[in-house]
């Protein structure tokens, strides 16, 4: 299916939109709360060690697509703030984990929160068929945004 030329302009100006309100009010929301501590990156960072994995900090930096230095010290920030916390191996203490403080976990939540309001609004009004062709959409995007992240790495 192709689209119009006025279609297409429309979809490409409204996800370009989408998209930087998202990162804006993201932004936005965490400096208006008690989280105004941590800026958006960080809270990506929070995200990807998430509420029950206990990641190392190169697996977080490969998700986030920071270097190893720049995750260390992001890390060392997030220790210092009190969101995350390295927890070594109890069988291999050369082995490091990271996992959430009490503190991270409550701004994971709300992080997680923010998203799945987003994901309500877009959905809620969509009969099956309809939500059917968005879900489409949106993983043949993902595909494709996926394909172009391993192309860069």
């Amino acid at each position: 299916m192709v689209a119009s030329d006025d279609t297409f302009e429309e979809i490409n100006d409204a996800l370009v939109d989408v998209f930087n309100k998202v990162g804006w009010i993201e932004e936005a929301s965490l400096h208006e709360s008690i989280f105004k501590d941590i800026s958006l990156k960080e809270m990506h960072i929070i995200a990807a060690i998430s509420m029950y994995d206990e990641p190392s900090a190169s697996e977080v930096a490969k998700e986030v697509h920071l270097t190893p230095s720049s995750m260390t010290t992001a890390i060392d920030k997030l220790v210092k703030k009190g969101y995350v916390e390295r927890r070594r191996s109890q069988t291999d203490r050369r082995i490091v984990r990271l996992g959430l403080t009490h503190r991270g976990r409550v701004v994971y939540r709300a992080h997680q929160s923010f998203h799945r309001h987003l994901t309500h609004y877009l959905v809620d009004s969509l009969n099956v068929s309809d939500m059917q062709v968005v879900e489409d959409a949106i993983l043949h995007l993902q595909e494709y945004l996926d394909n172009l992240n391993q192309s860069i790495k």
